[in-house]
C-alpha cells in the first residue's frame, strides 16, 4: 500500500465513509478467536474498519458467518491445466482468494520465459496470486528438462511485483551435501520465505536442510514426521490434492496430543478442476480438519493468518483495518460452503467467465520429441527385476523385485498385473528414452500418455503394448502436447494442452468435459475407480519422491540418489 492508498484510505476509515458494507453479519475474529455480530466496512479492496458502519451500497449477510477468504499455501496452477484466469474461476467460488503459487512447470518447460508469461497471465485478476520463484529447474540432475534456471536467472525476477520469496526446495542431497549453485540461491533468499520440499527426511539430514533456510514443508506423510519437522522450526502445510490425501493421521494425532495449530497451514499442490468442483479446494481441507476434531476457528485460522503469517504477507488472512476486502460468507461454521465471496472487495459471480490476458506466443509449440522407433522401447529383463509399485491414494512408491514376464528373447512383456512405463526426452529432441515396469497401473489393451510429468515434463506413457504406447505418445507430439488415452491404434480421448505443454486456453467447461472422457476412457482400460490415473502417471518421472521413479535416463531410486539401470545422465 502506497502514500497515495494510504492518504485516501486514512480519512474514510477515520470519518466513517466507506464505498460498501457487509451488515449483518457473525465476524471471525483471527486475532481474539472471538465471532463478533458487526458490520465490516470496506473502502476499494481494502477493510476500512468493523464495527458501526453504513453507507448506500450495502450487503445484508442476515446473520451468515464471514471470515477471511481462505489462503492456499502451496500451489501449481499449471497443474490445474488451465490458464490462471480459468483456475481462478473454479477455487473463487470456493472461498480461496489467494494462493501461493510455485510456477516450476512451466519453469521446467521454458525457463525464463516460461516465468514471464506466467507473471504475464496472473495479471489483473480478481484472485490474490503470490509467487515463489522456483528453486530446482531442473528438479534434479538425474533427467532432462526444457530449461535451467540459476541463481543469477532468479535474481531478475526477485523484485517483480507479488514475488515473495524461493519456490520447494527439492534438490534435498544438494542442499545437505553443500552444492555451490544451491547455496548461492538459498543465499541470495535466505531473508525471504523459502518453501521447503523433503518428504521423509529426518535427523541430522532435516536439521542440515533447515539450518540452510526452508521454512516450510508440504511433504509430511505422517504424524511422527510432521511433529518432527514442527520441532525443527518448520511451518507444516497439510496437503489434500488430488493424489496425495492421506492427511487423517496427522490431523488425529495433532488432536490426540493438544498440538498447537498456530504453525500448520493447508494447500493443495496439485489438484484437478474436477475434484475441486465436486468437493471443494481449501474449504474441503478445513471441513476435514473440523471433522476430524480440530476447532472450527483454529481450522479457519490455519488457512488464513497462519498461511500468511507464513509467507510474510501482511494484507491478507484477517479482517482487519488495512487488510484486503477477501471475504466469504457461510452459515455452517461446521461445513463451510461458500454462499459469497468478495475478492478485492468486490461480490463474486461464480458463473462470470474472468477474462484471461493472451497467452505468450514463446510458451507454444513446446514439443520436440525424437522420432520413436519399433524397438525404443524394449526393456531386457534381469532374473529379479526392479520395478515400480504404487502406494494407493499416495505420491509416494515403492521399489520391488520380481520376476517378470519375457518374450522368446528376455525382453518384457506387460502382464501379470506389470505395465511397461516409459519417459520420453521432449524438449530437445535428444532420444533419450527411459523404460520401466510399474505395478499398480492395470492398463490393458492400450496406453495412457502426457506430456505433464512432473517436474521436468518430458512425455510419460504407461500401457500393455509397444504400439499403442508409441501411437500416444506421438499423438502429443502431433498436438502440441496433453494427455491422451488410445486402444488398439486409436484415440479414445484427448486433451490439448497447448500452453507449454501444460495448460488448455479453452473455456473451462470444455476443460472440465474433456478430463472426464480422459477418466473414463482410462477406466475403461482398468484404471483403478479409486484413484485419478492422470495425477498417478504425471508423478511417475518425479525423482525427489521415494522410493523410486522413472526419468528419461532411466529407473531411479530415490533412497541413494542412483540409477539401478539404463542411465544416460
Amino acid at each position: 500500500m502506497n502514500a497515495g492508498d494510504l492518504s485516501r484510505l486514512i480519512p474514510l476509515a477515520s470519518m466513517g465513509k466507506p464505498d460498501f458494507v457487509i451488515r449483518n453479519a457473525r465476524v471471525i475474529n483471527v486475532f481474539t478467536d472471538e465471532i463478533t455480530e458487526t458490520n465490516v466496512a470496506i473502502a476499494g479492496d481494502t477493510v476500512i474498519g468493523v464495527g458501526n458502519f453504513s453507507c448506500e451500497n450495502e450487503y445484508n449477510a442476515h446473520g451468515a458467518y464471514l471470515a477471511p477468504g481462505f489462503i492456499d499455501g502451496h500451489v501449481h496452477i499449471e497443474s490445474s491445466m488451465v490458464t490462471p484466469a480459468s483456475f481462478a474461476q473454479v477455487i473463487l467460488p470456493k472461498g480461496t482468494t489467494s494462493i501461493i503459487a510455485d510456477p516450476h512447470e512451466i519453469a521446467n518447460v521454458a525457463g525464463s520465459e516460461g516465468l514471464k508469461a506466467i507473471f504475464a497471465l496472473s495479471e489483473n485478476l480478481p484472485l490474490d496470486i503470490h509467487f515463489m520463484l522456483p528453486s530446482c529447474v531442473p528438479a534434479t540432475p538425474f533427467e532432462h528438462s526444457g530449461a535451467s534456471l540459476s541463481a543469477k536467472d532468479l535474481a531478475v525476477f526477485m523484485d517483480e511485483p507479488n514475488v515473495v520469496g524461493l519456490g520447494e526446495v527439492m534438490d534435498y542431497p544438494s542442499v545437505v551435501s553443500c552444492a555451490p549453485e544451491m547455496l548461492f540461491k538459498l543465499q541470495c533468499f535466505f531473508d525471504r520465505p523459502i518453501d521447503g520440499h523433503a518428504p521423509m527426511l529426518t535427523g541430522k539430514a532435516l536439521n542440515a536442510y533447515c539450518l540452510a533456510g526452508p521454512r516450510t514443508d508440504h511433504e509430511c506423510s505422517n504424524f511422527p514426521e510432521l511433529k518432527e519437522k514442527l520441532r525443527n522450526g518448520m511451518v507444516i502445510l497439510i496437503r489434500m490434492g488430488s493424489a496425495a490425501n492421506g492427511v487423517k493421521e496427522m490431523l488425529d494425532g495433532i488432536v490426540s496430543e493438544g498440538l498447537p495449530t498456530d504453525r500448520i497451514c493447508f494447500c493443495t499442490d496439485d489438484k484437478h478442476l474436477e475434484n475441486i468442483r465436486s468437493e471443494g479446494h481449501i474449504n474441503h481441507i478445513v471441513n476435514t480438519a473440523i471433522s476430524r476434531g480440530i476447532r472450527p476457528l483454529d481450522a479457519i485460522r490455519m488457512a488464513t493468518l497462519n498461511t500468511a503469517n507464513a509467507f510474510g504477507l501482511r494484507r491478507i488472512g484477517a479482517i482487519a483495518p488495512g487488510y484486503r476486502a477477501n471475504l466469504i460468507l457461510f452459515d455452517d461454521l461446521h461445513t463451510i460452503e461458500p454462499k459469497a465471496v468478495f475478492a478485492n472487495g468486490r461480490l463474486i459471480d461464480p458463473n462470470a467467465p474472468i477474462p484471461s490476458p493472451a497467452v505468450p506466443e514463446s510458451v507454444k509449440n513446446s514439443v520436440h520429441a525424437a522420432p520413436i522407433g519399433p524397438d525404443d522401447l524394449r526393456l531386457k529383463a534381469k532374473a529379479f527385476m526392479p520395478m515400480i509399485q504404487t502406494v494407493p491414494h499416495q505420491l509416494v512408491t515403492r521399489l520391488v523385485t520380481g520376476i517378470v514376464p519375457t518374450d522368446e528373447n528376455g525382453y518384457f512383456v506387460p502382464g501379470d498385473g506389470l505395465n511397461k512405463l516409459a519417459v520420453i526426452e521432449r524438449h530437445h529432441a535428444t532420444g533419450h528414452i527411459g523404460v520401466g515396469i510399474v505395478e499398480g497401473m492395470h492398463i490393458s489393451g492400450g496406453a495412457i500418455a502426457a506430456t505433464v510429468a512432473h517436474d521436468s515434463h518430458n512425455i510419460v506413457v504407461v500401457g500393455d503394448n509397444d504400439g499403442d504406447m508409441i501411437f500416444a505418445a506421438e499423438t502429443l507430439k502431433n498436438c502440441g502436447g496433453g494427455f491422451t488415452v488410445v486402444s488398439h491404434g486409436e484415440v479414445k480421448a484427448l486433451l490439448e494442452l497447448p500452453v507449454a505443454g501444460l495448460m488448455s486456453d479453452a473455456p473451462v467447461e470444455t476443460v472440465l468435459e474433456k478430463q472426464r472422457e480422459l477418466l473414463a476412457a482410462a477406466h475403461a482400460l482398468g484404471a483403478d475407480d479409486a484413484c485419478d490415473p492422470l495425477v498417478l502417471l504425471s508423478f511417475l518421472a518425479l525423482p525427489v519422491i521415494p522410493e523410486v521413479r522413472l526419468t528419461d535416463c532411466g529407473l531411479f531410486d530415490v533412497r541413494t540418489m542412483s540409477f539401478l539401470y539404463n542411465s544416460h545422465c
